[in-house]
């Protein structure tokens, strides 16, 4: 017998030593994709950019089982998305790269809050400031600081 040929084996000992990356993965990952499937994870990540601000600012994902997923958002919301469930469907499975989500369930459920924006940097403010200060006084010119500030505090990446 072949198991009773290897000393390892018999000792019930481990062998360590260079292994393949790869080898570990499987080990490595099982307990998170128990606690959520990887298509799940994805579409709570990138719920916004899959939705978009106005969508994505009154529903979140709660859970995808089977091919369901399970939206939480305020009961007259609920009404509105089940108009729109065969777009949002598309949208969620162009952006998985294959098809995952076969139903929408809507659960009512208020969302998160969302973060407060933060106060723009003093330096934005000030900048802002010196670039409408050649223009007269007015609505104009209080508009287009705020618009520069807005610009100003958050820069490209």
């Amino acid at each position: 017998m072949a198991g009773q040929d290897d000393p390892d084996k018999q000792a019930g000992r481990h062998v360590y030593g260079p292994r393949a990356v790869g080898a570990l993965v499987p080990a490595l990952v099982k307990p998170a994709f128990r606690q959520r499937a990887p298509a799940t994870a994805q579409v709570l990540a990138d719920w916004e950019a899959i939705m978009g601000p106005a969508i994505a600012a009154v529903s979140v994902p709660r859970k995808l089982f089977a091919g369901t997923l399970a939206i939480g958002c305020s009961g007259p919301m609920a009404v509105e998305l089940q108009h729109l469930a065969p777009q949002l469907i598309d949208r969620i499975n162009r952006h998985l790269g294959r098809i995952a989500v076969t139903r929408l369930r809507f659960v009512q459920d208020a969302p998160p809050p969302r973060p407060a924006p933060r106060p723009p940097r003093p330096a934005a403010v000030a900048q802002a400031r010196a670039a409408v200060a050649g223009l007269p006084e007015g609505a104009l010119r209080d508009a287009l600081e705020a618009l520069g500030r807005a610009v100003l505090a958050h820069p490209r990446r």
